[in-house]
């Protein structure tokens, strides 16, 4: 409040002082100005009925009396002074309504998107969601993990949709891979069940939504078991994992590549697990193409696998801070596309006898 207050106090001196063809009055009309930076529109209406106050007693000092010109001049200080204090209570409104949105959507964001855990058996993991728009927090990118019967299993997905019915169709097949992981014994039977509830989700979807029936939902499904150093496979229609194994990055190509869930009504498929080594300290990185399709400045993507071997080392989740910063410096701090990374690391306490 110095800085409008002493505005004012310095132009009613100032003018005071002055010979008589010098009015400085007019600039008290930016004290409710500055004031619109750093307060509400109350603060905004008291420092300009104080400016208004200077501005009568510069009239009655230097005249005796107000004049034309002053009486104009102080009518114009409150005609502004109303206009920034209706701005800016408009703007606080503004605040609060997205203060309000933010906090829902970081809510929704919270029961979707539960964190993971630190640790899932012998496994170390670490996680990070990156929304393309900051305000929104939440959209179709998806993970969820779940421990049974001594192994991990963990899910990613991207879903083909935008808007809220993105977020329905990821809502619902994180539920749906939230119980079924405890009820398939077989990674098979379990993608097999996910596509079938995606798929009749979207078919309920599009008797309400038109623009629904091209979505689907890209995902890859990968079983740890504890007492064997491999990971079994099924992607549909998902960016391949990569195993980081000391520097050295391989993606993990399926031999059965499936079509994305809720597509599967148009190729016949037995969903059919891959199996790939997994050995002690190794990391497997699940990630949406929200990463791979992030551009910088020039254009060009983001190489994940090629800066995977600079950024390896560590544990798992120093990877994916590194991976975190050095993906946002690529693309200058913003990106195209929601973006998720799971990092899953066998500790060397884990057996690995195939």
């Amino acid at each position: 409040m110095a800085l409008p207050l002493g505005l004012i106090a310095v132009v009613t001196v100032v003018d005071i002082l002055a010979p008589p063809d010098v009015h400085l009055g007019p600039l008290l009309v930016a004290a409710p100005a500055v004031t619109a930076a750093i307060g509400g529109p109350w603060l905004v209406a008291s420092v300009g009925a104080v400016a208004s106050a200077a501005q009568l007693t510069i009239g009655v000092t230097r005249r005796g009396w107000l004049t034309l010109n002053h009486q104009m001049q102080i009518l114009a200080l409150l005609v502004v002074t109303a206009v920034i204090a209706v701005f800016v209570a408009l703007r606080e409104r503004q605040q609060r309504e997205m203060t309000q949105v933010r906090s829902v959507s970081e809510a929704v964001q919270r029961v979707l998107l539960r964190p993971l855990p630190p640790r899932l058996g012998p496994l170390r993991v670490a996680s990070v969601y990156l929304a393309a728009e900051a305000e929104a927090q939440v959209g179709g990118d998806l993970f969820a993990a779940a421990r049974t019967e001594g192994r991990t299993r963990v899910i990613i997905g991207d879903v083909r949709g935008k808007g809220l019915s993105s977020v329905s169709d990821a809502a619902l097949l994180l539920g749906a891979f939230r119980e079924a992981a405890h009820q398939h014994a077989d990674l098979s039977a379990l993608t097999r069940y996910l596509e079938q509830s995606v798929s009749r989700d979207l078919v309920e979807l599009t008797e309400t939504d038109r623009g629904s029936e091209e979505d689907f939902i890209t995902a890859a499904v990968v079983e740890i078991p504890d007492d064997q150093a491999v990971v079994r496979l099924v992607n549909c229609g998902h960016p391949p994992p990569l195993l980081v194994h000391g520097r050295h990055v391989t993606p993990l190509m399926t031999d059965h590549p499936e079509t994305p869930l809720g597509l599967g009504a148009f190729a016949a498929s037995d969903y059919r697990a891959d199996t790939f080594p997994l050995e002690g300290d190794d990391v497997l990185l699940l990630y949406t193409d929200g990463v791979i399709e992030a551009r910088n400045a020039a254009g060009a993507f983001y190489p994940l696998a090629e800066r995977l071997t600079t950024l390896a080392g560590g544990d798992a989740e120093t990877l994916v801070r590194r991976l975190k910063d050095d993906l946002l410096a690529h693309s200058g701090g913003s990106l195209g596309d929601d973006a998720a990374v799971v990092a899953l690391q066998r500790t060397p306490t884990a057996s690995d006898t195939p």
